[in-house]
């Protein structure tokens, strides 16, 4: 197991856990469910999600043999039946609408058992929900060739017109009433939304007008593999081309080497609208090259290019130097549909090499980090409000709109507030601007503690404005509150003089700090003051009003203060 381990990590995976089905079971239901359940020990592996070719054993097997050196990395080959011969899928025009691309190929003389048939399933499983992104670009269907017969028509009907016996299902249903029979399946309910609203519906025929499936939902009884299948075909359709040809590039490379010719695949015509044709699948080999300077600039080791061509070899990636020794060539297989770029290169010639085998070196550029001052500003006030007697709270930067706004006796259009498009609770709408709500709902939580309650926070607020790239600029606000039987105001005043005295701000008007009487909606008439310094206004403090208080399931009276610290830095 730990040799086990040691691989993954060194292929760039790892290794969850080592576990069973009864383990995993006793985990999430408790011991006594898990009786009966299998003891066979599950290894579960996390792959990249890039690396679709690793998503079933038989891939990953595959590479990690590669990786190892114990096999050469096979070819896969297509090929191409006799004219008139091979299979065809024939799209018509009505499935622009729903699903406007397929794909399909055969896997002729295959053998399955239990364990292969089973992977099978499930690495098409693993695709729906990875690429195929929950079937909604890509749905496969695969189909025992040998209970049909082509051409094969792929087009789009009435739910009303298809009718069909579903996988598994013991009689014909129409379209529309496998959506309700469906509709509780725990499965296939997620799926139902990707047609359920559209006017046809999309299926494949094979020319004796027998039913092959009805994408993204289910395949037909009829054409249902199973471990004795010997052929199989395999049709993608989807919204995205790209992704469906990936995706049976896939399915038809992983399992091609059970077939009676291993690594071949059996091509199928599939013809357009418009009546152009094309031959799937692609199976594409394609060439690139990449300078070995820079692959052992990017990870900073020194490699000759024959080294570093049999590097990328182990990962799949058949390499050899060209020209010189000034070129390394890389043949990139149909497998590895994540290799877009140079640097997905360099990243599996650093895997090969070994992350930890490369020497850790001080960077060449000479920097010297330093806090940013409004941080080490903001640290050193935390400390010095905490010796004043006030206990430091840490409250959510999202909140409701009634927090910032009504309970504040605000609209929230004044707030200018940044709003979530889609908030998952009520509780978390808008962005805060201003640290009163969260403070008052942390008093409102702690009612049980002895008062005095003296609370204070020293966060960012966000608000809206336009001049700023991202429309929204964060202000970094020091708010306190004093909760009792008596309002207190002397003592936040108090905590205000003593916070401009550590800024060393004095108390006059010129270059100082002074407080004028205001009104504001959130404080009671005549207790409450805006705060002035450095020329302009920085604050409010005040009484709260009483329904502000109610408001927040209150009952004490409440003083508090609330002021920008930004122009202190």
């Amino acid at each position: 197991d730990e040799e086990f381990n040691e691989l993954c990590f060194e292929f760039g995976l790892e290794l969850d856990e080592i576990t069973s089905e009864r383990d995993i079971i006793s985990k999430e239901k408790g011991e006594e469910k898990a009786k009966g359940a299998s003891d066979t020990v599950l290894y579960k592996i996390d792959v990249p999600a890039n690396r679709y070719d690793l998503l079933c054993l038989e891939g990953l097997v595959r590479g990690l043999q590669v990786f190892k050196e114990r096999i050469n990395l096979p070819r896969y080959e297509k090929i191409i039946p006799a004219q008139g011969e091979g299979q065809k899928l024939i799209i018509t025009e009505k499935t622009v609408q729903v699903r406007p691309h397929a794909v399909a190929a055969v896997l002729r003389n295959i053998t399955f058992t239990k364990e292969r048939y089973d992977s099978f399933i499930d690495l098409q499983e693993k695709l729906h929900q990875n690429i195929c992104r929950r079937r909604a670009l890509v749905a496969i269907g695969t189909h025992d060739l040998d209970t049909i017969s082509g051409p094969f028509t792929f087009t789009a009907k009435a739910p009303s017109e298809i009718k069909f016996k579903p996988l598994n299902q013991s009689q014909e249903y129409t379209a529309s009433q496998i959506m309700d029979l469906y509709r509780t399946d725990s499965h296939l309910r997620h799926y139902l939304h990707l047609i359920e609203n559209k006017p046809l519906y999309p299926v494949i025929y094979d020319s004796n007008g027998v039913v092959l499936s009805m994408p993204p939902i289910i395949n037909g009884d009829h054409t249902k593999i199973s471990v004795n299948t010997r052929n199989v075909f395999i049709e993608c359709t989807g919204t995205d081309i790209t992704k469906a040809k990936i995706v049976l590039d896939i399915i038809v490379t992983m399992f091609s080497e059970y077939c009676e010719k291993p690594f071949s695949v059996e091509a199928a015509e599939v013809v357009y609208p418009n009546g152009k044709t094309h031959i799937y699948p692609e199976l594409a080999y394609r060439k690139e090259k990449v300078k070995p300077e820079l692959i052992n600039k990017k990870i900073g080791i020194s490699e000759t290019p024959s080294s570093l061509a049999k590097l990328l070899t182990r990962m799949c990636l058949k390499s050899h130097v060209a020209g010189n020794g000034n070129n390394i060539e890389i043949e990139i297989p149909p497998t590895r549909a994540d290799i877009i770029h140079a640097c997905d290169i360099v990243e599996d010639a650093a895997i090969a090499y070994g992350y930890n085998n490369i020497q850790m070196t001080i960077p060449k550029t000479y920097t010297i980090a330093n806090q940013l001052p409004l941080n080490k500003l903001t640290e050193l006030l935390r400390l010095d409000v905490a010796a004043a007697g006030f206990t430091e709270a840490l409250t959510f930067a999202l909140c409701s709109q009634e927090d910032v706004a009504d309970k504040l006796g605000m609209d929230i259009s004044a707030t200018k507030a940044v709003r979530i498009a889609n908030p998952k609770t009520a509780e978390f709408q808008v962005a805060r601007t201003t640290l009163l709500p969260g403070l008052l709902k942390t008093i409102a939580a702690n009612r049980k503690m002895p008062l005095p309650l003296k609370l204070f926070e020293i966060s960012d607020v966000v608000v809206k404005d336009p001049n700023t790239d991202v429309g929204a600029r964060n202000y970094r606000h020091f708010c306190a509150v004093y909760y009792n039987k008596s309002p207190g105001f002397e003592i936040i005043h108090g905590l205000l003089d003593r916070v401009m005295q550590l800024l060393e701000v004095p108390p006059n008007e010129e270059n100082g700090y002074t407080i004028k009487a205001t009104e504001g909606s959130a404080f009671f008439p005549g207790r409450c003051a805006e705060i002035f310094a450095k020329g302009q206004s920085i604050g409010k403090l005040g009484v709260l009003h009483p329904d502000v208080i109610t408001k927040f399931e209150l009952t004490m009276p409440c003083s508090a203060l609330e002021i920008n610290i930004g122009p202190f830095v």
